[in-house]
């Protein structure tokens, strides 16, 4: 089997050390070394904080149109400089820094035994965030990594990657008149307008969806969230602080009364506090589940606010779903 460039830089960077070429003769850097200054060419110098100077500027000259040299037993091997950064950083890189590292790679048109194999595992192998699957006509992002891991009243102990596709599946209504009566699991939403989603995602994502635990509202009074309970969950909406980071329409506490709001879902997902960009697109709405009023529920508009909308009327439902 023919072993390609790629390869041949990830078994160098398994030794973490690198021989490169130069106009100075042959010489060795470290892996991390050399990461950084790649970083340093493909954005900008105040990323290659450490890096010795003159390394940098051999690398410099090694590095024509974006391409990096480098030295293997059947020549020197000319590779983009984008892969390989991505193939040492595969070599070692934690979940925590993979979930903050934006690459944007087309993982192809399936989950692969492989793929799944490195999520179950835990080392996320060959994935990074913002990398995606083309599957029926969709794209499939992912947005987290171990988002819900340990969480939930029975603990979440399977390794996972957090999905949603980058536009809704479709339009539907949260209710069918201007109530939020029973929360979001009283709603036609959760009841009955989710199922032509778990449908496309199970489609597309065979056997691999996982259920895990979520607090989730049952309940209303007076606008606000007044109950939740524990429920197996696969496939939801989001919340707002899912997409924002915060709480924007929720009601809070007043100090008087504390509305239910409790959620193990309490952290923005990593793609959108790297690339907010992700966040909206301007072809739909988007449905979130958090209560707002007795008539409300949250919303992302398509223009890029933070809203929210009467249950009534149609909107975009994009998913999130835990893969593994």
């Amino acid at each position: 089997m023919k072993i390609t460039d790629y390869e041949r830089v990830q078994e160098l960077a398994a030794s973490n050390i690198f021989l490169l070429d130069g106009p100075n003769g042959t010489k060795t850097i470290a892996a991390d070394a050399l990461a950084k200054a790649l970083i340093g060419l493909l954005s900008s110098k105040d990323f290659i904080g450490g890096v010795n100077l003159s390394e940098l500027t051999q690398i410099n000259k090694l590095v024509t149109g974006n391409k990096l040299l480098v030295g293997t037993t059947d020549g020197n091997k000319a590779i983009a400089a984008e892969d390989a950064l991505f193939a040492m950083l595969d070599s070692f890189a934690p979940v925590e820094l993979r979930r903050v590292i934006f690459r944007g790679k087309n993982l192809g048109t399936a989950l692969t035994a492989v793929q799944k194999a490195a999520i179950k595992d835990g080392s996320f192998k060959g994935m990074f965030l913002g990398d995606y699957w083309n599957i029926g006509g969709r794209i499939w992002r992912i947005v987290d990594m171990d988002y819900w891991y340990n969480c939930g009243d029975t603990a979440f102990t399977s390794h996972h990657l957090v999905i949603m596709p980058d536009e809704a599946l479709y339009n539907a209504q949260m209710n069918t008149t201007n109530v939020t009566t029973g929360g979001y699991v009283g709603s036609e939403m959760y009841k009955k307008n989710l199922e032509n989603a778990k449908t496309i995602i199970n489609a597309a994502f065979q056997g691999s969806v996982l259920t895990h635990r979520e607090y989730l509202c049952n309940a209303v009074a007076n606008g606000r969230p007044s109950g939740g309970a524990w429920f197996d969950s696969s496939i939801e909406l989001p919340n707002e602080p899912m997409m924002y980071g915060h709480l924007h329409f929720s009601p809070t506490s007043d100090g008087s009364t504390v509305p239910s709001i409790y959620t193990i879902s309490k952290t923005q997902l990593a793609l959108f506090m790297v690339c907010p960009r992700f966040i909206v697109n301007r072809s739909y709405n988007q449905w979130l589940r958090d209560v707002v009023s007795s008539a409300n529920f949250a919303f992302v508009n398509y223009c890029g606010d933070a809203a929210c909308n009467y249950a009534s009327n149609s909107g975009g439902v994009r998913p999130v779903f835990p893969v593994g």
